[in-house]
């Protein structure tokens, strides 16, 4: 009998490698062989940022493939990269797969492919060499469900055929699900106008090539998405995949993690520290970096940000580390979810990333919440409107968060215990979620199974 081995290929963002990371730490502790497919440039990021005490299991190994762009270009630039990928990376897959196939042994060959869904291409080339094949989506099931409503918001004359929204309307996608804006879909929010015609073409394809997979999987509960979940029973709830629920440490990540933060933590009172991070991709104007600089010094509250190296150009100091430095701390990167889990963290400031909601849900913490772009902010709405966790900062008249905004918002969040009771409640369900016998356990479960089954 064949053994199993799977490939796993995610979308080559933090955000997508991350959780990718997470499902091949659980397939590998249930004895399944792992080939990760990361590019050249994530795979780099990924392995420098390692630690020295992180190794991977003897099943887990990590390869790369070219992603078509030069040294160099902006792998951020959604305009460039999906297309690159397309054209280079279906070749060296189908490449790849017959030299593990040909090495004789059995371990070896492989017997299905799990991919992002924002990487759709790979399942035609699973179906082109007879491999069974799952999709994985990483982020928030109502996101998903957006994209397979795409045919219907043409219809209904919601979108064009660009994906720009005809007027600012709510729309539910489905009687059982909470209204999102026609403004915040999950391909809107990002770049200039051509930039978002490009990713709604991705989306239109990925939608499409999710149709060719034999498995539908979503890092998400039951418990948090109920409505979504009732209307789409065929995406499997199988997170949150954190590796805090494992006792372990999150890999995947592309920045080294500054963990000296948890002894500073260790030194704040409880539930007193604004934890304040913005995830791989947000990025601010000196006038909005300095807003947030000083409406967090107005909170008189202790507070841990993360800024990275890119977030922001041409900053000033004003002589805000030196006010601050008796009760601020700012690093690179942080190890979030031990951050998270902390005792004297009171709350998260947040851009809404899927991956972090999933960490503050699961330690039972209270939002502020700041979306940038495409799914963060159907993810606010969760929080916000939906679980009652947190609140949103409003923007002026010149599409800035003022720094007594800041102050009075993060005030009103603290202030108020019943967002902490909610929070802590919401916890509870989804540790049920992925407990033995939980929603998410069960699918799981028989995700593996799938895997483990024999050829047919």
């Amino acid at each position: 009998m064949r053994k199993p081995h799977a490939i796993l290929v995610p979308y080559p963002a933090q955000g997508h490698v991350i959780p990718m990371m997470e499902l091949m730490q659980r397939l590998v502790k249930h004895g399944v062989k792992v080939t990760f497919v990361n590019t050249n440039f994530t795979h780099k990021l990924v392995t420098d940022a390692f630690s020295e005490d992180e190794k991977l299991n003897d099943l887990a190994s990590l390869v790369s493939l070219p992603d078509g762009l030069e040294t160099g270009e902006d792998r951020n630039d959604f305009g460039k990269l999906p297309d690159a990928i397309f054209r280079v990376m279906p070749e060296k897959l189908e490449e790849m797969i017959k030299e593990l196939n040909a090495k004789g042994d059995d371990f070896e060959k492989v017997t299905c492919i799990v991919a992002d869904i924002c990487m759709g291409w790979v399942f035609e080339v699973a179906k082109k060499m007879k491999i069974r094949k799952a999709a994985f989506w990483p982020a928030a099931a109502i996101s998903l469900a957006s994209l397979f409503c795409i045919p219907k918001l043409l219809e209904d004359g919601i979108i064009d055929n660009k994906g720009t929204p005809m007027k600012k309307q709510m729309v539910q996608l489905s009687p059982t699900m909470p209204a999102i804006s026609s403004l915040e879909f999950t391909w809107l929010g990002i770049g200039d106008l051509k930039t978002q015609e490009i990713l709604f073409n991705l989306m239109v394809k990925a939608s499409e090539f999710v149709t060719l997979a034999d498995f539908t999987i979503c890092n998400s509960t039951y418990e948090l998405e109920k409505g979504t979940f009732t209307s789409y029973p065929e995406i499997l709830p199988v997170g949150p995949l954190l590796a805090s629920n494992r006792v372990a440490n999150q890999i995947g990540h592309f920045w080294k993690e500054d963990s000296t933060c948890l002894a500073w933590l260790d030194q704040q009172p409880a539930r007193s520290v604004i934890y304040v991070a913005f995830g791989s991709f947000t990025l601010f104007d000196r006038t909005q970096f300095d807003e947030l600089a000083h409406g967090l010094e107005m909170t008189n509250m202790p507070f841990l940000w993360v800024v990275r190296s890119d977030m922001v150009k041409d900053t000033q100091n004003d002589g805000f580390d030196d006010r601050v430095k008796s009760r601020g701390r700012i690093v690179g990167w942080a190890p979030q979810q031990k951050v998270l889990k902390h005792p004297s963290v009171g709350c998260f400031v947040s851009h809404c990333g899927w991956n972090s909601v999933l960490e503050g849900v699961s330690c039972g913490l209270p939002f502020m919440c700041w979306p940038y772009f495409s799914d963060q902010f159907a993810n606010r709405m969760y929080i916000s409107d939906v679980w009652k966790t947190g609140l949103v900062f409003d923007k002026d008249e010149s599409g800035i968060v003022s720094r007594e905004e800041i102050k009075n918002k993060i005030e009103q969040l603290l202030g108020n215990d019943e967002f902490k009771v909610r929070a802590i409640d919401l916890k509870e369900k989804v540790a049920v979620a992925v407990s033995k016998g939980g929603h998410s356990d069960k699918n799981f479960s028989n995700f593996i199974d799938w895997i483990q089954e024999k050829d047919t």
